[in-house]
């Protein structure tokens, strides 16, 4: 399988630089990442896909005057689906596993910064993602039951048409 291929992503996609390339491992079915994101100028774009397992991954609008300002997408990336998401920056990311021992793969755009390093959190009802659990069986880390919500996050990126 090709899993990348620079010219098909820059002509669909845009012209983006990939500085480094990512996997994780989450082993129990239900554990939620995110909704994270990279203030400027470290934001990332990332090139998500899942190598072994299932996920429900989600895509969050954080543009301040985006039409589309708060909404998501959401998609199941699949190991044998092949499907992959982009998540450009601007845009808060997070999966929940759908299999135990799911592996996923990234590339980004820039590289990892604890000081630009910022989150919703995972089930702000103004967001409205239907997870594929129940809030209270949700395996989430600490940094994750935290975060705040979209109404209470300061101005992260502004939209430019």
């Amino acid at each position: 399988m090709e899993t990348f291929r620079h010219e098909l992503f820059e002509a669909n996609v845009g012209s983006f630089v990939f500085v480094q390339d990512n996997q994780s491992m989450s082993a129990e079915v239900g554990t939620v990442r995110g909704l994270h994101f990279q203030l400027e100028p470290k934001a990332q774009g990332k090139l998500v896909r899942c190598v072994a397992g299932a996920i429900l991954d989600v895509v969050v609008d954080i543009r301040k005057g985006s039409p589309t300002f708060g909404q998501h997408v959401a998609v199941e990336l699949t190991a044998e689906n092949g499907k992959q998401l982009w998540v450009p920056p601007g845009f808060a990311h997070g999966f929940c596993t759908l299999a135990p021992s799911t592996e996923i793969s990234y590339k980004v755009t820039n590289y990892y910064s604890a000081e630009h390093d910022r989150g919703i959190l995972w089930n702000d009802p103004a967001i409205g993602i239907e997870w594929p659990i129940e809030a209270g069986k949700a395996i989430l880390s600490d940094k994750d039951r935290k975060q705040p919500t979209l109404a209470n996050l300061p101005d992260a990126f502004t939209y430019h048409a």
